[in-house]
């Protein structure tokens, strides 16, 4: 049984920071991709970043690129997602995937969410 315990979820003002993180557990994931997905209320959800396994190779999307930083320390089967220059926006769960490829990432292992609360 593979599992995704995200932490690091939180409330902050609009401008300030936070750190995600998501320990996978249950198998082997240093060939995996890593990421992260968000939905906020009333959207559908939205990628918003991913790692490959050796770290080298990061995506994000446009709304976040610059702000936000992924990275991952395979030795912890670990994926953390720095979050700086927080907007209202950005306000959604966010959800740790684990998959074998950044296009197919969604049919893989997902977390149960952490809620990220930006206030203006």
């Amino acid at each position: 049984q593979v599992d995704l315990l995200e932490s690091g979820g939180g409330l902050v003002q609009a401008g300030g920071s936070l750190r995600l993180s998501c320990a996978a557990s249950g198998r082997t994931f240093s060939s995996y991709v890593m990421g992260w997905f968000r939905q906020a209320p009333g959207k559908e959800r939205e990628f918003v970043a991913a790692i490959n396994w050796s770290g080298g190779v990061t995506f994000y999307a446009d709304s976040v690129k610059g702000r936000f930083t992924i990275s991952r320390a395979n030795a912890k089967n670990t994926v953390y997602l720095q979050m700086n220059s927080l907007k209202p926006e950005d306000t959604a769960v966010y959800y740790c995937v684990v998959g074998q490829g950044v296009v197919t990432m969604k049919t893989g292992y997902w977390g149960q969410g952490t809620q990220v609360t930006v206030s203006s």
